[in-house]
This record gives structure tokens, sequence and C-alpha cells, in this order.
């Protein structure tokens, strides 16, 4: 089906030289691909990794010698060893080993139960290994594509064949945005997300009845706290009320965890739940685990049965297989398909159950990755899933659930050095327990500190397990609920400026949180591990440690050179110089830049997503920001002389903004030039 067609991913031959089995293909000045094939089948299909290989047209000159070839490009000269392969790269006056390298961070595939009590920062701050970076310290950064899978047009995979070596060697240097963006155009583009996506989730792995959740989100609006996607947890199937004689494969999970049929006890008409959570602006998603198959109880049984030639009087299970296209095929058409033409707007698939599939080296994570996301994007709908990281491309299949977290402060000290360096490998998405997963002691402040992080993080989705410490902010105390009401609220003000970053990554591969380095190449911007960009107008430091005897938390700012302003108190910093700062708990550090635009919704005190009217800070300098809708654009231009600010407001004609509150920060007065289109109020 075309739902999953997978184009070729060729290499033109002029770009390639190829000499008895090796064969190398300059794929850009900075990325060369190394084959070696014992029978010379060198290979053009796209991979679990790759899916293009034409997009440059660089220049290239080859020297070959007895024992090595040479690529020399006008970046770089790789130097290819003919026995083993290994390549020597090197970058103006430099040269470096490709295997020798020190690799800039990273991500990993789950923080599950990470950073408990027990557990102490080690090398990598935390205790897993983070991996698939395309950076290092030295500049080159290599890809082994050797054991990835191959895409076949009609979306099937094969193998690779015995004793293949592919790999791509990128010589990025430190130019870490334009590296990104090749790396990019190799693998494919993260697509653009929803805007709901980027607001406010509520999430809690809880046995919600259904008038209970609906009176549950009432309550978050007459708190004026506005939420866009409303989570429901495994729960929402049969559990604790399986049929005898189910059977499972993994007694850990027990026998209810896998399931597809509505719990008619906790939900007795689950279309009109639907209808009431569509009916308050909200997008809905669901928890899947899709280990133990269909099984004879489940409501889509007989017809999965009789699809994938079983037949349905036996009561045998159709096996979870993703491997095989007729139940690929049957379980998005006959399971999936129903539920989201009720309401679904996408899944989160909550996947733990091993990396064995159908076909050797081959994960099940990915395949449910790969297929959930091809298939959500049919017909033109929004192609996106909730779901753990499953290697190298996997940015392709936003967003990342990070897993069940500790409710510590270590876990919630390493999640932002964690998000920030998944931009190192593309992976920019990242959705973690905001709050924490699990064994809360109820504590106001962690939970606050927790909330304004998520603010500032790439996805704010708060969750939590089932005992009594929800995430509800009138849980924790009269002082974290105001303050975690003002933030949430800023949250969802922040649309605009989140969905413009949004549009940046799908379109020019620059990711919503970047390390300090991916600007300034010095020193302090490497030793700034916990703080980032957030966009390319803010940095945020977000708080860590629990406040002293005088109420304030200690927080090492470090700012680039310019002049910056804090977004709280709009307090001005000269940049260039470390900041040791006292930080009470109604706020963090957030820093904009000289010259930034920071658009806002209007109003952030309910679930309305609209662009219409929109409050736009202007910070006194000089700069340039393009913001985007979902249908249109707007360019703002903001000029500072003296004391006085010039802006030019010129949007696009298709663009949804009506009205603009100016907000003139770091100027006496200002001036405004705007198309008649825009009403400035």
């Amino acid at each position: 089906m075309d739902r999953f067609y997978t184009a070729k991913a060729p290499i033109r031959q002029e770009k390639t030289y190829q000499s008895e089995d090796i064969r190398l293909s300059v794929i850009t000045s900075r990325i060369l691909r190394v084959e070696r094939h014992p029978q010379k089948l060198f290979e053009e299909r796209a991979t679990q990794k790759v899916m293009h290989r034409d997009f440059c047209s660089s220049t290239f000159q080859v020297v070959e010698q007895d024992d090595t070839v040479t690529v020399i490009t006008p970046e770089a000269e790789f130097c290819v060893r003919k026995d083993n392969l290994s390549v020597e790269v090197k970058m103006v006056s430099y040269i470096v080993d490709a295997d020798s390298v020190h690799y800039l961070g990273g991500t990993f595939r789950t923080l599950d139960n990470a950073l408990g009590d027990r557990i102490k920062f080690g090398e990598n701050r935390g205790p897993v290994r983070l991996s698939d970076s395309i950076f290092s310290l030295e500049g080159v950064a290599v890809i082994d594509d050797s054991d990835s899978y191959l895409l076949e047009e009609d979306g099937t995979l094969s193998p690779r064949d015995e004793g293949v070596v592919d790999k791509y060697i990128l010589a990025f240097g430190k130019d870490y945005l334009g590296g990104l963006k090749e790396f990019y155009q190799l693998t494919g583009f993260t697509p653009l997300l929803p805007k709901y996506a980027l607001g406010n989730w509520w999430s809690r792995y809880y046995a919600y009845r259904q008038q209970e959740y609906i009176d549950l989100m009432d309550k978050f609006a007459d708190k004026k706290i506005p939420l866009t996607v409303a989570t429901i947890d495994m729960d929402w199937h049969l559990v604790k009320n399986v049929p005898k004689g189910a059977k499972t494969k993994h007694r850990f999970w027990g026998k209810g965890w896998t399931g597809y049929t509505f719990d008619r006890e906790l939900f007795p008409d689950y279309k009109q739940f639907f209808k009431d959570l569509k009916s308050r602006n909200l997008a809905i998603t669901m928890n899947l685990h899709p280990h133990d198959g269909i099984r004879f109880f489940e409501d889509q049984y007989e017809e999965m049965a009789k699809a994938n030639g079983i037949d349905p009087a036996t009561k045998a299970g159709v096996e979870f297989d993703f491997t095989d296209r007729t139940y690929v095929d049957s379980y998005f058409d006959l399971v999936m398909h129903p539920y989201e033409e009720d309401g679904v707007d996408f899944w989160w698939i909550d996947w733990q159950q091993g990396r064995q599939s159908g076909k050797k080296g081959l994960d099940p994570l990915w395949l449910l990755n790969h297929y959930h996301t091809m298939d959500a994007g049919r017909n033109g709908r929004t192609a996106m899933i909730l779901s753990r990281y499953s290697g190298t491309g996997s940015h392709r299949y936003p967003l990342g659930f990070s897993g069940d977290t500790i409710v510590r402060w270590p876990s919630l000290q390493y999640q932002p050095y964690f998000t920030t360096m998944s931009s190192n490998t593309g992976y920019s998405w990242w959705s973690h327990d905001i709050g924490g997963h699990m064994f809360s002691k109820g504590d106001p402040e962690i939970y606050t500190r927790w909330v304004e992080y998520g603010v500032f993080s790439p996805i704010n989705r708060l969750h939590s397990t089932r005992d009594k410490w929800s995430k509800e902010p009138w849980l924790y105390g009269q002082q974290a609920e105001e303050i975690v009401t003002k933030f949430l609220q800023l949250r969802h003000r922040l649309l605009p400026y989140l969905y413009t970053a949004n549009v940046l990554t799908a379109t020019e591969g620059i990711p919503l949180i970047m390390p300090m380095y991916y600007v300034n190449d010095c020193k302090e911007a490497y030793e700034a591990k916990n703080q980032y960009y957030f966009g390319k107008n803010m940095i945020v430091a977000p708080v860590l440690t629990p406040v002293n005897k005088e109420g304030v938390a200690s927080v090492s700012v470090w700012l680039p050179k310019g002049v910056w302003t804090d977004f709280f108190t709009r307090e001005v910093y000269e940049g260039g110089q470390m900041y040791e700062l006292s930080v009470p708990m109604e706020r963090i550090p957030v820093f904009v830049k000289a010259g930034s635009v920071i658009p806002l919704l209007m109003n952030g005190e309910n679930n309305a997503q609209d662009f219409t009217a929109l409050e736009v800070l202007f910070y006194a300098g000089n700069g340039t920001y393009r913001m985007y809708d979902e249908k249109g654009y707007i360019d703002f231009v903001v000029s500072t002389e003296e004391d006085k600010m010039n802006i030019s407001i010129e949007p696009s004609e298709d663009c949804v903004t009506k009205e603009i509150k100016i907000t003139a920060l770091g100027a006496a007065s200002y001036d405004v030039t705007h198309n008649g289109v825009i009403q400035i109020i």
C-alpha cells in the first residue's frame, strides 16, 4: 500500500570512485560514504538510517596509492585505508582519525527508572551511555549503516548481505547548525508538529472513569489552566476484566497490559467521551502496549483473525509481528483507523518488551515507530506519534517518550542536559514525564521546579503514576498552585514562538533546544552544560537544586557577548561573563538577547490556540524575526537608535493575525510601520 512507500536513495555515479570491492561516494563536500561489498553490489536503496544521497554537486579529486585512496573536496581530505576502511580526515590544518574522536553527547533509548536516590552522576552525567552523536570535539563523526535493513519501495524491509561495510564520515568541524542541516538532508528532516503538541498535556497512569476525566478537564478550565492534549493511559482498555484463558508471552507485564477493547465499566460511551474532549479543544492520544497481539476477547478479533488466515472459532491469538506485512496492514485498517475516525489524533506507543522481532537484528520498536508514523501521515494527516528512541534517524518519528522517571532531584537535574545533548543526533522533540513518574513524596518545591523546566522544554507533558501525588497544581499547596498556574499559562501563550521554532526545525534543521556551543565556539559554552538556547532568541538555565534557608536557589549562568534581558524581571545584563544568581521559587533564569522579538498569544487562560490576536515583545536592539502560523507568516524588523525603537510589521497575504499588542522593552518610545491588515491595539 502506498502509505508505506519509500523512494530509492541513489547516488549519482559521477560522484563516486570505485576500486575493486570498495566504493567511495561524495555526498557533500563534508560527507563521504565508504562502502565495501564482497561481490561489488553497491547499494542504492534507502535504509533505516539514510533516506537521501543525491543532494549535492560538490567537486572532488581522488588520489590513489597502494594502500590508500584520498578523496579531496573543498572542505576536507578523506584518506581511506583499503585494507580496513579506516579513515583519516584533514580539515584546514589538522588531521583526525575518525575512529578515535571524543563525541559530544548524543541520546539514549529511554530513561526508565534512571537516577533515583542511589544513582550518582558518572562520566556521562547519568547512568545511560549517550550515543549516536554526529559531532565530536575534533569535528569528525561516523555513522555506521552497515547493519541497517534496506527499505524497499513497497515499504517492506530486506537484510544486508554478509560482509558489507557501509559508513558515512561526517566532517562538520564546529559548524553545528550547518552540519545538522546536512545530516537531515541525508537522513530525512523532522516532520512539522501540529500546534497542539506544543501546549500543555495532561497525562496520568490511572484508571479514570469517563465522567471523572471530563470533570477534571473542566476543573483545569475553571482554574484557568490551559491544556491542549488529553492523554488516556493504558487503563482505557480491558485490564482487570481480561477473560479467563487469555494468554500473555510476558508474565512481568500481566495479561491486561496489551489491549484494544474499551473497558465499558470505565467508559460506557467512549465515542461521546471523545466528543466531549474535542468540544473542549483537546487533542486525544491513547497508550498502546502491542506485545501480545490481538487475542480472542478483543472486539477486533474476528476480523483480524480472518485477515491473518486464522479461524476465529479456534480462538488462537493473532500474534504481534511487525515484520509481517499482512499483520501490519490489518492492524492499522481494522484496529487503529476506526479509533482515529472516532477521534484519536495520535498514538502513544509504549513498547518496553525487548529488541527481538521476526527478523534478526530488526528492532520491533523501530518497526512500530516507522510504520505508525508512515500510516499517521496517510492522506495528508499529521504524522506524529509518542514513542521511545530507536536509533539514528528516529527524529523522523517524533515525539520521543523518555520513559518512567523517578521523582528525585537527580532525575530533574539530568533531563536538561540529556535533552540538550540529544540535539547532537538530530533528535530534538523529547517528551519527559514532567514532575516525574513515580515514588513522589509530594514535595511542592521539586514539583514546581520541574514544571518550570517543562514550560521551557520541547514538550510539556505533565505525568505521574497512580499514587496520590498526581500533577494537578492544587494538590501541592497555594504557593505551588499559583506559580505553576502562571507557568502553564505562559507555556500556552508561547505557542506562536514555539510553533515558529517548530517550522524552523522541519525546514531548516534548527532545533528548539540547542547547546550553547552551537552559537558560541568558546570554552565557556562547552562548560555550560545545564543551560541552553530555547529557540534562537532565548537562553534558559533551569533551577535544579533546592532553595537555601533564605528561600532562593543558586544558579550559575554564562551569557554570551551582547546585551541580555531577564524575561521575568526585565533586568538588563551585559554578556561575556558568568553570573551567580539567587532565584526565588516564582521564576527561573530566562534571558532574551537584544533585538529579539517574542510573539505570545494574547490570552493564556483557556484552551484556544488561534493566532488571531497576539502580544509581541520587542527588545531594544537590532534584529529580524519571522513568525509562522499554520497558514502564513509575519516579518518583524526592529532597530533602535538611542532610546527610540523603530518597528516594522509585514504579514504575508495568508497570515491569520489581525491584532497585535506591542510591548517595547528597553526603549523610551517607539514608532511602528505595518501593513493595513494588522491592527495595533
